[in-house]
């Protein structure tokens, strides 16, 4: 999805409001992001998830062919490898079997992003590799694995849907260990509820200033999600429809203090425009948006 650059190349005058964080102009970096890395890559999103989750499906097919799938806890090693632990029992836990893992994480809103992974079920006799394989799974949860349970589901591939009813993107097995998850990830779920809970009406304010939505009648509007490129917003319409719009950050922020102070700034510039402190027309207004669905009423 082509997404243009949403700000003016213009330097802000030094902001005094009451957060200290408003001095990070917006506009000060020449070379915003491009209409091409705009979001993090499917290989990416789908570290993101198996880092964020510790619960999955894990299927396979039985002997009489039937699909079978049941839930599972899991933890992840530094390359992305899925480690689960098995019970003796478990129709799962015969070698070498072709398996997926899907794993889904629900955002804010009406997205639950998720991942399947597809690999061969393996269990390692080498000492060494259970030692390794059994301390990511303590490091997760706080309690020792039975060595001879632990199993890796060795990845093939992997594909990446954002939300329910969505077309799905895949992920080779390369390109998956050597992504890494979101910089933001670990309070990304709290920015989104602070920013929903207490600043609505800059949420709102986006929408009329970066988004082109002549077409399209807000009445409101909520983050869901929010990443090191930029952040996702839902925009509810009094026909009680719900599209979906990517907002890019002017540039990359790698922890929570960039990404406030970002958002922080942005909101200001967008204050500026409105009150025509900022010329409108000096605006690429973001024009792609998507539908994903009927807001409940």
């Amino acid at each position: 999805m082509m997404i243009q650059s949403i700000l003016p190349s213009i330097k802000l005058p030094v902001l005094r409001l009451k957060t200290l964080l408003m001095r990070c102009s917006v506009s000060v970096a020449p070379d915003l992001q491009s209409a091409t890395n705009n979001k993090p890559s499917s290989a990416e999103v789908s570290r993101t998830i198996m880092e964020l989750s510790s619960v999955g499906t894990l299927s396979t097919a039985g002997q009489d062919t039937w699909p079978l799938g049941v839930g599972v806890r899991f933890a992840v090693d530094p390359e992305g490898t899925p480690i689960v632990c098995l019970s003796s029992a478990s129709h799962f836990a015969a070698d070498n079997k072709r398996s997926s893992l899907n794993v889904q994480l629900h955002q804010c809103g009406l997205r639950t992003t998720q991942c399947t992974i597809q690999g061969t079920l393996l269990h390692h006799d080498e000492e060494k590799q259970q030692h390794h394989q059994c301390g990511v799974w303590e490091k997760r949860f706080g309690e020792k694995a039975d060595a001879d349970l632990i199993h890796i589901l060795h990845v093939e591939r992997v594909l990446q849907m954002d939300n329910f009813m969505e077309d799905g993107a895949w992920v080779s097995c390369s390109d998956y260990t050597l992504a890494a998850a979101d910089p933001l990830r670990d309070f990304a779920h709290h920015l989104v509820h602070d920013i929903n809970t207490h600043n609505m009406e800059d949420v709102l304010r986006f929408c009329n200033i970066y988004v082109h939505s002549d077409d399209v009648q807000v009445s409101e509007a909520k983050m869901v999600w929010v990443d090191r490129l930029g952040f996702d917003i839902h925009i509810y319409s009094p026909q009680n429809d719900v599209f979906e719009v990517r907002i890019p950050f002017p540039r990359e922020v790698t922890n929570h203090k960039a990404a406030k102070s970002s958002f922080n700034a942005m909101s200001q510039l967008a204050w500026e425009v409105e009150k025509n402190y900022h010329p409108l027309q000096q605006f690429h207004k973001i024009k792609q948006f998507k539908k994903i669905a009927a807001k409940l009423n």
